[in-house]
Parts: C-alpha cells; sequence; structure tokens
C-alpha cells in the first residue's frame, strides 16, 4: 500500500472527513515521525512496531562495475522492530 492507497481508503472509511483532511492528517502524523527520528528518538507504535536509527561506520566497499574499491562514507539508516501482535497476525495461518 502506497500513502495515497493509504488516504484514498481513511477517506472511504470516514465519509465525515474530507479527503484533503485525511491528507493532511497522514502527512502530518509522518513528518512528527521523521522529526523524532531526525533528533535520535525512537518511534513506536504498539501492536504494529518501533522505528528507530542505527549508525552505520565507514567502510571500504567495491564498485561492482568496475571492481574497483570506494570509500563508503559513515551514515544512519533507519531501522523498523516489529511488534508482537504484528509478528503473531503475520504467522497466523501456519
Amino acid at each position: 500500500m502506497i500513502k495515497s492507497e493509504l488516504i484514498a481508503r481513511l477517506a472511504n472509511e470516514n465519509p465525515h472527513l474530507t479527503q484533503k483532511d485525511v491528507e493532511r492528517v497522514v502527512s502530518v502524523i509522518l513528518e512528527r515521525m521523521i522529526g523524532a527520528l531526525e533528533g535520535g528518538g525512537r518511534v513506536e507504535l504498539r501492536g504494529f512496531g518501533a522505528l528507530s536509527v542505527r549508525s552505520r561506520p565507514a567502510r571500504s566497499g567495491r564498485n561492482p562495475r568496475t571492481g574497483e574499491t570506494v570509500d563508503v562514507r559513515a551514515k544512519h539508516v533507519p531501522f523498523f522492530k516489529s511488534g508482537k501482535e504484528l509478528r503473531a497476525r503475520l504467522n497466523a495461518d501456519e
């Protein structure tokens, strides 16, 4: 599901809200989550999972086309850990 599909589905399920209002709410929620992660925080959605930021150190990599060694800078990457309820629902059929 992409952002526009989420907005459309939420607008259909909540006819008292306009699509523009739903779009604004979704955008604000995502911006607040991004802001929390930018500040080094953690975003936890109970039952769904938790997002955090992890640091990756600088390393040497390899250009797959030429085989040449290249330096890869240190960076921060998002990390998602699924919640217990999400894992249980995904594995309910097994």
